[in-house]
């Protein structure tokens, strides 16, 4: 049987050439490096962002050295902490700003703490979080400005949705396995809004789908109100409710009671 042959052509040759895999390579760079240089964002695009190259360098190199054991060097998450692609910037925030990250145990709930880090710090360690993909944003200005809002309003909705486990006041309270619902007073209002957009451990996610932005300045503003409020019927007892009201009722009043008995059965004899 006849053996059909194709003629050598001139791309057929180089395409053989011991050096064709190295232009090749080197094509495949520069088209790469190309296109890198076409996209990167430009000084004026991280201006307008608010955060450049260099904080999100310092915040990966912080990252590195202080989180990367538990949440991997990648932020992918490990058997000792979870994955951080796609909490955000408002998530890191919160829990680098208020000391909870990182984290001193490990324990049926991590709590607040003097913070590791100062302002300029944990905002590069949320910046890079930030850059690895989407996720909430640290709140501006205009979302933390509560001063025309209702504070009624925001009363009630802080009783519908939060103070079955903050307590009517935003005292805290108890959880199920050891945990508790924080008390919210001396929170700042920054960090408020972002525990709502973010759901730090047991609580939930209000996302502005959920619960619209104004209605998280309206709880913003009646807990700021409620913790400045005075107690007109005098000591408040720390504004837990009934417990404290009826252990004083136990102790002074009942304790009261017993005493006038034993006083009166003595003067009796």
């Amino acid at each position: 049987m006849r053996r059909l042959t194709v003629p050598w052509t001139g791309l057929t040759r180089r395409r053989r050439h011991r050096f064709a895999p190295l232009v090749v390579l080197a094509a495949a760079l520069g088209v790469t490096g190309g296109l890198y240089t076409a996209l990167a964002p430009s000084p004026h695009a991280e201006a307008a962002s608010g955060v450049s190259t260099a904080s999100i360098d310092q915040g990966r190199g912080l990252f590195l050295r202080n989180c990367s054991s538990c949440h991997g060097l990648n932020a992918e998450g490990s058997s000792d902490g979870p994955t951080l692609i796609g909490v955000g910037a408002a998530a890191v925030d919160f829990q680098v700003g208020t000391g909870r990250m990182p984290a001193a145990n490990v324990g049926p709930q991590i709590v607040k703490k003097r913070p590791s880090f100062d302002a300029q710090q944990t905002a590069a360690l949320a910046a890079y979080v930030a850059s690895l993909a989407p996720g909430p944003a640290i709140p501006d200005k205009s979302q933390l400005d509560y001063t025309n809002s209702d504070i009624a309003k925001g009363g009630e909705i802080y009783r519908t949705n939060c103070a079955m486990c903050h307590n009517f006041a935003g005292s805290g309270g108890a959880l199920t396995l050891g945990k508790f619902a924080p008390a919210l007073r001396g929170t700042s209002p920054r960090h408020m809004y972002e525990a709502m957009i973010t759901g730090p451990q047991s609580m939930p996610v209000f996302s502005d789908s959920t619960m619209p932005a104004k209605d998280k300045r309206e709880i913003i503003a009646f807990l700021r109100n409620s913790a400045k409020e005075p107690g007109p019927g005098g000591l408040s007892l720390g504004k837990i409710g009934p417990v404290s009201e009826g252990g004083v009722g136990w102790l002074f009043g009942l304790g009261a009671l017993i005493a006038c008995a034993v006083w009166l059965g003595a003067k009796a004899r």
